[in-house]
């Protein structure tokens, strides 16, 4: 390697390409993403990557997944970015950063902190002075771990993305994008090399792009290539020719059927981008993993679109990180372009079936809010959202009384979109049904004066892309009684993992549960593994939605009764070998009459819907 003194990685506009040390560069890179790989697993997948062909791996940082609340912090264990960034230079990669601040990717609320919301009039992604003091202050964290990692410095980093895509922003503020360039120089330096990424649309080229900022365009297998790089050629008549994100899959949505994408076309497109000299990065992605516990984010397309849990994308490593045909697809057509490393691909991570598991019902939600909620409810004339209460995942219990007597059904209703995301309706502990953003709205309940009715809000994710609102989550607006709107609310914020994560439930059953009662409820039940803790995949037959702990690990959402996901990936490295592994469930709206878990060796995505 070359001296510090003597690194450099720039621009040729002479020669249309990158110089490495001096020397004509061009980049084969994928995507990766650590906040969706369990810490374990980062060596194998990233080992996969480079065994693959790749030169680089591409990497975001989100923001939210460190700066969990306004100054604090979190580098440890999962979300130890440094120790992910040493891994990629020990096994020989080279990383091209995208810090953000805002990075899309499916993540929740882009990865922007919802936190920021706090502030219910903030402008995000604009030059509005709240939100910039909130990203300097991040940046300035960030950063200075960034920089001795530099390739310049003697690191690997050879780019470093600033924002995400924001031509596709409503914004357009060139002043945003002024300020990000001149704090990511002020913290990286004069020679890093900074870059940003559109699509190759006009408009979203004409917004995103910033002279001092190197565009690179977008775009997936099926493009026309030469008609794609002219859109960056209008930008950046001279430079290298780059695709920042080359599709080689697509995500899933809830209720919508499995996506996937031809390796044949995969390959096809990258064959003939690389015949043009390109640099390119196989993004979203080369291997996706998963949308741990409340991390997935949303689309807003016309309606509100939930990210299920596994983010598979179809990718050429799949969730669990195994080769498949579209890897070695790819892989055959890199060796066309440079020498392949010596060696096989490593092989696919043993998986284990450890078969059925059964599962007792441990109480109904409503029964254990003193667990949830230990300092108690919220008082309030009218329903608070989560960000009013400082709320930022998973649940919220909004209670009040029937202020009159209702002997025929009425309409318990919710003005429109104003139920974020979904309500799971109980009154006097029955549940009643579910109220659902973009869907129903009202359902018809019968009672007495001071019927006790409970709402169980559910936070499915924040938009991360497609709309220009901030998504606040919760009961956006008063529910209402033949339109009468109900007032004097206890609001019972939930902390649910604090509690799974001190070992909550403990095994002795509360002696109020009710069996039979269907609705929100906790369920538990423990395995022991063979002597070996492989990877699994968890189906839950007959149940409908809710939440899986393990060891108090949160492996995320499954929604059997909508799909397309059937499974939840359990990574090998959260299970117990010689002891039991504790299993909890929140069901949210009716588990089967006998609770039983089925633990595969493979996973079902597709469920035909």
């Amino acid at each position: 390697q070359a001296s510090p003194s003597a690194r450099s990685f720039q621009l040729d506009y002479e020669h249309n390409c990158f110089r490495k040390d001096g020397a004509p560069f061009r980049y084969i890179s994928g995507s990766i993403h650590y906040a969706r790989v369990p810490r374990p697993a980062w060596r194998d997948r990233l080992l996969k990557m480079y065994m693959s062909g790749l030169s680089t791996v591409q990497v975001y940082v989100p923001w939210n997944y460190h700066e969990t609340l306004p100054g604090v912090y979190d580098f440890t264990g999962n979300r130890d970015v440094e120790a992910f960034l040493d891994l990629t230079a020990e096994l020989g990669l080279l990383v091209i950063l995208r810090p953000g601040p805002y990075i899309c990717a499916e993540w929740e609320m882009g990865g922007l902190p919802a936190w920021l919301l706090w502030k219910p009039d903030i402008n995000l992604r604009t030059s509005d002075p709240a939100y910039l003091a909130a990203v300097d202050s991040w940046l300035h964290i960030l950063l200075p771990k960034i920089k001795p990692r530099l390739y310049q410095q003697g690191g690997n980093i050879i780019s470093v993305q600033v924002e995400n895509e924001y031509g596709s922003d409503y914004a357009c503020d060139y002043g945003y994008l002024r300020h990000l360039l001149g704090s990511f120089r002020a913290l990286l330096g004069s020679e890093v090399l900074l870059f940003t990424t559109d699509s190759t649309q006009a408009e979203e080229l004409r917004c995103g792009t910033l002279q001092g900022l190197y565009a690179t365009v977008d775009f997936g297998p099926g493009s026309n290539v030469t008609e794609a790089f002219g859109a960056q050629r209008r930008v950046e008549p001279k430079g290298p020719l780059v695709n920042s994100e080359y599709y080689t899959g697509w995500l899933d949505y809830w209720g919508e059927a499995h996506a996937s994408t031809s390796a044949t076309w995969v390959a096809r497109g990258l064959e003939d981008m690389l015949q043009m000299g390109a640099s390119i990065n196989m993004q979203y992605m080369f291997h996706g993993g998963t949308n741990f516990a409340y991390w997935s984010g949303a689309d807003y397309k016309d309606q509100y679109k939930p990210v299920t849990t596994s983010y598979d994308y179809d990718a050429p490593l799949s969730e669990a990180g195994d080769p498949t045909e579209k890897l070695f697809a790819i892989r055959t057509v890199i060796s066309k372009f440079q020498p392949l490393p010596a060696g096989p691909m490593p092989p696919a991570t043993p998986k284990y079936a450890y078969g059925w598991v059964a599962l007792q019902k441990y109480a109904d939600l409503l029964d254990v809010l003193h667990v949830l909620c230990p300092s108690g409810p919220i008082q309030s004339q009218f329903p608070l959202t989560f960000e009013a209460v400082k709320q930022i995942h998973g649940f919220m219990v909004y209670h009040t009384q029937l202020p009159w007597d209702i002997p025929d059904p009425v309409k318990l209703g919710a003005p429109p979109h104003s139920i974020c995301d979904r309500g799971y309706v109980m009154l006097q502990k029955e549940y009643q049904g579910t109220l659902e953003r973009d869907g129903q709205t009202t359902l018809h309940v019968t009672g007495r004066a001071g019927d006790n009715l409970d709402i169980l809000l559910e936070n499915m994710g924040r938009i991360s892309f497609g709309a220009n609102t901030s998504d606040f989550k919760g009961l956006l607006g008063n529910l209402s009684l033949n339109s009468r709107p109900l007032s004097n609310w206890l609001i019972y914020p939930l902390a649910i993992d604090t509690a799974v994560q001190q070992g909550w439930p403990h095994t002795a059953l509360p002696k109020s549960s009710s069996e039979g009662r269907v609705g929100p409820a906790f369920y538990t039940g423990t395995f022991e593994t063979p002597g070996i803790a492989w990877d699994t995949f968890v189906k839950f037959p007959g149940w409908s939605k809710g939440l899986l702990w393990i060891n108090g690990f949160n492996l995320g959402r499954y929604w059997t009764r909508r799909g397309p996901q059937q499974t939840l990936f359990v990574p090998g490295s959260v299970l117990h070998v010689g002891h039991p592994n504790n299993i909890t469930v929140l069901e949210l709206e009716g588990a089967p009459p006998t609770p039983l878990l089925l633990f595969l060796d493979r996973p079902l995505y597709n469920r035909t819907l």
